[in-house]
C-alpha cells in the first residue's frame, strides 16, 4: 500500500530548515533503505508543504517517521497528514 504524508510548514521554512536538514535527511535515507520511504521533497513556488510517499503495510512507520523526525519536533511543520494512494501506474 502506499501513502502519502503532507507536511504543511511554516512561513520561514527554507531558512530554519537548513541546521536540522542533515538529520531530517539521515531519518530519510534510513527509511529509503528500507525500502519504506519511495520519494519525498518539498513543494515550491510557494514552499508551503512537503511530501514524501511511503510504501507499507499499514500507516505504523509513517508515523515512526514523523515522531523522530526533526523537522517535527522542532517545530517546523504545522500540520500533517498521512493519506493511502491508489497508485494506477509504478513504472519503478
Amino acid at each position: 500500500m502506499f501513502y502519502m504524508l503532507i507536511y504543511d510548514v511554516v512561513d520561514n521554512y527554507v531558512e530554519r530548515r537548513s541546521v536540522l536538514r542533515e538529520e531530517h535527511l539521515k531519518l530519510a535515507s534510513e527509511y529509503a533503505e528500507r525500502g519504506i520511504l519511495i520519494l519525498g521533497g518539498a513543494l515550491a513556488d510557494p514552499v508551503d508543504q512537503a511530501v514524501l510517499v511511503f510504501e507499507a503495510e499499514s500507516t505504523a512507520p509513517i508515523e515512526a517517521f514523523i515522531a523522530r523526525d526533526p523537522y517535527v519536533q522542532n517545530g517546523l511543520i504545522r500540520s500533517h497528514r498521512i493519506r493511502p494512494w491508489t497508485v494506477a501506474i509504478d513504472a519503478r
